[in-house]
């Protein structure tokens, strides 16, 4: 296995050279630093991750908490988090938890020495008392200048313009039960109808808890007529879907679904169901320059607006 003395003498440079390359310190020539990175490939040399943190009291770790409901769901964000932070030579830590309990838990676990800072993503339920420090990614308790929210009432707005230029006129909307988000995704939801003069009806908006199946069977058997259907994600969408071909409902023929977060591929075809989709990548940045202390927003919650992918 090789050692910082074979890159050192292979990129004929000192051994602190070479560590402040590896580092990702930039007051080295580039000569230099080609130098070492051409020789650390060519030697397929492994930094000692843990020696690095000794010497520099950092870990170089980011512990990542899901707390969120569908395991597909969380797997979308981790592609763009563990991009970004390989470009900044930091590693994810990942945790799952299912309530404020869990989380707790898991930041506790994570602050024993084994990150640097901690990310908290899709928390549906009241987080408990977090160190400021902590970032939150779309939680419904997200004050704060560490903390990134969707605009969920654009999405619920674009979303229901879609299907109502479209064609849709009776549209259900499966929201969450309460919080920040729901009100957020009703005042979207009312406002698209309002910009198509559309009526809005209390019957058409269903509380997906305890899940969305049981909220759409109800709403089926109740006998009241619709012909689209927004979900708060893609594991919502596939949920619906199942039901809907259950009760002999065809999407998007008789029937339009849309996912207010993410895409999921429509059954038997290569076409994903319309959805409003989040620039991840974009979001990974920014999380990065809120863990490195760069993302000061006036102590309030930097919101992104997503994009209407249509299929």
């Amino acid at each position: 296995m090789a050692t910082i003395n074979d890159v050192s003498r292979l990129a004929r440079v000192s051994k602190a050279t070479v560590s402040r390359v590896l580092s990702g310190n930039r007051g080295v020539r580039e000569e230099s630093r080609q130098a070492v990175l051409k020789a650390a490939s060519a030697l397929n040399y492994q930094p000692n991750l843990i020696a690095q943190s000794l010497s520099a009291q950092a870990t170089g770790c980011v512990g990542v908490i899901c707390a969120m409901e569908s395991m597909q769901h969380a797997v979308n964000y981790l592609p763009a988090l563990e991009k970004q932070f390989r470009r900044h030579n930091k590693h994810l830590l990942l945790r799952f938890a299912d309530d404020a309990a869990g989380v707790e838990s898991a930041i506790a676990s994570l602050g024993r020495g084994l990150c640097d800072a901690t990310l908290v993503i899709g928390a549906r339920f009241a987080l408990p008392p977090l160190d400021g420090s902590v970032v939150l990614i779309d939680c419904l308790d997200a004050p704060g200048e560490h903390s990134i929210s969707f605009d969920h009432a654009f999405a619920a707005e674009t979303a229901c313009q879609y299907l109502l230029s479209h064609g849709r006129r009776r549209l259900v909307l499966l929201n969450y039960a309460d919080g920040e988000t729901a009100e957020q995704v009703l005042h979207g939801y009312r406002r698209g109808l309002e910009y198509h003069l559309a009526p809005y009806n209390r019957q058409l908006v269903a509380c997906r808890d305890p899940s969305p199946r049981v909220a759409l069977q109800v709403l089926i058997n109740s006998g009241t007529p619709f012909d689209g259907l927004l979900v708060m994600n893609q594991a919502d969408a596939q949920e619906a879907i199942s039901v809907l071909h259950a009760y002999r409902r065809t999407v998007p023929d008789t029937l339009a679904v849309i996912s207010l977060d993410g895409t999921t591929p429509l059954p038997g075809s290569l076409l994903p169901l319309p959805a409003i989709e989040y620039p991840l990548e974009k979001l990974a940045e920014k999380a990065l320059e809120m863990i490195a202390g760069k993302g000061n927003h006036g102590g309030v919650p930097l919101v992104i607006r997503g994009d209407l992918v249509a299929g």
